[in-house]
């Protein structure tokens, strides 16, 4: 999906920044799309580009890949001044840490390098289906088939463990996984955590990131947070712009609309991969003991889901956005809320169950009765292996249907 996006952005844009979590292969993607490679992490490349980055990145052939700018910010500049000077498209592709533009009150960067988000790998890009979004199909009423070999839910939580970071995602063993995702936790939380923000305690940070991992796919109070991890309430907003500034999380905000009242504000909080929820809760090889834990296992299967939905944002015809809904009561919720154009509504419910039925769908029925032709179509993703007709409007389809 990043490398049709990347496509389509180098034919109209001069310069594209892509960002993500750390080790979800943004040097990788770019470097299939440049003519030119420049590590700006190695002295010897680097020199030049400190000293008069102009002069250094006049003639290359492009596209150019700047990987790691931050490591030589100046360069930034230069390519604002080129892109200002002869704004053709397909010049310069830019990979590294989201830290520097962070730190500077002016960004060189506005209106002339657009972002682009690189997310852990979705099960479609690790198979190869090149499917079309499911949001997009869901929106145009094509047919929710699932994909042929579908999981059954030890599958489905199989392929949650594995992740999509690509590299223990496409070449480690269970084991092999299990250590990389150790060190990556611990990496993040120590040496790019104290690279963003000089001074802050590594160990203490360290939980109030356990604490939030493990509420991944659920609405806990910021007081909740801030307890699990023993640390203030200061501390805890401030590890909480970490961590998003890391890119190593991320929300949903709670849906509104004018035809529902009394809907709750809480943010439905996720980690990016459901490999690292595994991992933070001792699971990471182990699928027989994540479905021991009922609870756990939903918001492994939830992660998981929401995941596939997210990396398919960027390129979703439909230009939606994700919400959650929930009634301040609790009596009513839809796990996601895809919100379309002219507001127009699909609901996702995701069920660790292989038969739904009715009772499952019930959040749905009620938002349809609710918002009437605002609401556009509900489904409810399940663990089973069809897709059949809930209701008027609401279907039950295989989580395969994601990559079918």
């Amino acid at each position: 999906m990043a490398d049709d996006l990347l496509i389509e952005l180098l034919r109209e844009l001069p310069a594209v920044l892509l960002t993500g979590p750390r080790a979800t292969g943004k040097t990788t993607t770019a470097l299939g799309h440049a003519a030119t490679v420049v590590r700006l992490d190695r002295e010897a490349e680097a020199t030049a580009f400190i000293a008069d980055p102009d002069a250094a990145l006049a003639g290359l052939a492009e596209p150019v890949l700047l990987d790691e700018w931050q490591c030589a910010p100046g360069v930034l500049g230069a390519v604002k001044r080129a892109v200002d000077a002869q704004a053709r498209p397909g010049r310069y592709l830019l990979t590294g840490s989201v830290r520097a533009d962070l730190d500077t009150a002016t960004w060189p960067g506005t209106g002339r390098v657009v972002r682009v988000e690189i997310c852990p790998l979705t099960v479609a890009e690790q198979v190869g289906s090149g499917t079309t979004p499911i949001l997009d199909r869901i929106a145009r009423g094509d047919d929710l088939s699932p994909a042929a070999g579908t999981p059954d839910l030890r599958g489905y939580v199989e392929l949650a463990l594995r992740g999509g970071f690509p590299e223990p995602a496409l070449g480690m063993s269970p084991q092999g996984r299990h250590h990389w995702l150790e060190s990556y936790v611990t990496y993040v939380t120590t040496r790019d955590a104290l690279d963003m923000e000089a001074g802050r305690d590594p160990q203490r940070f360290a939980r109030y990131f356990e604490a939030y991992v493990l509420n991944s796919a659920g609405t806990p109070t910021d007081k909740t947070m801030y307890d699990a991890a023993g640390i203030d309430s200061r501390t805890a907003r401030a590890y909480h712009r970490l961590l998003t500034n890391l890119l190593i999380v991320d929300e949903l905000p709670a849906w509104s609309s004018n035809r529902l009242a009394r809907l709750g504000k809480a943010t439905k909080r996720f980690v990016v991969d459901a490999s690292l929820l595994a991992s933070v809760a001792g699971t990471a090889t182990s699928a027989a003991a994540a479905m021991r834990d009922g609870q756990l296992l939903g918001r492994i299967i939830e992660t998981f889901v929401v995941a596939q939905l997210r990396a398919e944002l960027p390129v979703c015809e439909a230009r939606a956005r994700l919400f959650h809904m929930r009634d301040r009561q609790g009596r009513h919720e839809v796990d996601v809320i895809a919100e379309l154009g002219a507001r127009k509504v699909i609901g996702i419910e995701i069920k660790a169950a292989s038969a739904p039925g009715l009772d499952d769908a019930r959040h749905l029925l009620w938002l349809r009765d609710q918002i009437g032709d605002q609401f556009l179509a509900g489904v409810v993703l399940h663990t089973g292996p069809r897709t059949f007709r809930l209701a008027e409007h609401i279907t039950a389809a295989p989580i395969s249907t994601l990559w079918s």
